[in-house]
């Protein structure tokens, strides 16, 4: 598993060089750093860098001046949780073939803000003006970047656990690939903390997945977790077909629940691979050995490649019957689905997004945390 060793060059403001965070990076031994004065000043660097470097050995530290705080922004026509995401960077250390952050021009090097004192301040308006006190809320860093790949510098995640673990109304997700826990389980006070991992076969963590955790290492990692206090939770997305895909997810799903107490799962996502038309070519490119796109795919409503309707729900179904064999606690739902979708595979009339987090947030208030507080 890639980890902070694998970090070659760091580039920092040099406005920023007191800054704690870019403090924490500079013991970093193995890495030289580099300071810059500008964004074309560091625009100039990275075109110099780039001809020795690839982009996952290098970290930059910047502040960012847009939304830390926000909505996920979902598919358009899928059904969306209204998951909140807290946004701490940008890129990761692992080289994955399906990441859609490769579509993203000039996304050189991983992103690290420097401005947590933002994030704080921004989590503070929605817990005080927005936030309603009865209403379960699902919250999130994830999104654009490894949770835990480097937990050990940033300490982003306890910052977050220990800010929101007053909460009982929330959720914070901190989601990964990596087996990297062990900074956060000396953690006191975890509130409702949950560490995600995302799941896939050996198969295709070998073969998409590159310089992320092995498949025993995030379930060991899990296991870990969640006899230290902490919640877990398991994203089956991409979920990605090959000849002998039933058989190999049937024996993650065993693995986990040998090992993760099931009482503690408090959900698990399901998500077919889907990606935009023009995508193909960038994986091809990037990744000459996928195998991804010899499958057959369709451009579903929101213009996302998927595969076919009827495939998707008994990749649903079957995914979600392996799981109940094993425990009926977490909350199995899909990941931007369409609402005839959720009607197949769960008997569940969704027609808004609203009722879907509503419905989720019903769940995991009874399961989890009534449950807890009767005991």
């Amino acid at each position: 598993m890639k980890s902070v060793s694998d970090i070659k060059i760091i580039l920092y403001a040099e406005s920023e060089k007191s800054n704690p965070l870019v403090k924490k990076f500079s013991s970093i031994q193995t890495a030289e750093k580099i300071s810059f004065t500008s964004e074309e000043h560091l625009g100039e660097i990275i075109q110099i860098i780039k001809e020795k470097h690839e982009s996952k050995e290098i970290v930059i530290l910047k502040k960012f001046m847009g939304r830390f705080f926000q909505m996920c922004p979902g598919s358009p026509g899928m059904i969306c949780c209204n998951y909140r995401l807290i946004n701490t960077g940008f890129n990761c250390l692992y080289d994955c073939t399906y990441c859609y952050l490769q579509s993203y021009l000039n996304s050189f090097g991983i992103v690290v803000f420097t401005n947590m004192e933002d994030v704080l301040r921004e989590l503070d308006r929605f817990l005080e003006n927005e936030a309603e006190k009865d209403k379960i809320y699902r919250i999130g860093t994830g999104e654009f970047t490894d949770s835990l790949m480097i937990e050990e510098i940033t300490g982003f995640g306890k910052l977050l656990i220990e800010k929101l673990s007053g909460y009982s109304n929330i959720f914070l997700e901190l989601k990964t690939k990596s087996s990297n826990v062990n900074k956060l389980l000396p953690i006191e006070n975890k509130g409702n903390a949950v560490i995600a991992w995302s799941m896939n076969t050996d198969y295709n963590i070998e073969l998409y997945e590159k310089g992320s955790a092995s498949l025993d290492s995030r379930i060991d990692a899990a296991g870990k977790a969640v006899k230290n206090g902490f919640f877990a939770a398991f994203h089956f997305d991409p979920v990605i077909v090959y000849e002998n895909w039933r058989n190999d997810y049937a024996e993650v799903i065993r693995k986990i629940f040998k090992t993760v107490d099931h009482n503690k799962v408090v959900w698990i996502s399901l998500g077919g691979v889907r990606f935009t038309s023009d995508f193909p070519e960038i994986m091809t490119s990037n990744f000459p050995e996928e195998k991804i796109t010899s499958e057959e795919f369709y451009q579903a409503s929101d213009n996302k490649m998927r595969y076919f309707k009827p495939f998707r729900k008994e990749i649903y179904l079957f995914l979600r019957n392996e799981i109940l064999k094993y425990t009926d606690m977490p909350y199995i739902y899909m990941c931007m689905e369409t609402d005839y979708m959720w009607q197949d595979v769960f008997g569940l009339d969704f027609k808004e997004n609203t009722e879907f987090e509503n419905h989720f947030g019903r769940y995991l208030k009874e399961k989890f945390i009534l449950k807890n507080n009767r005991k």
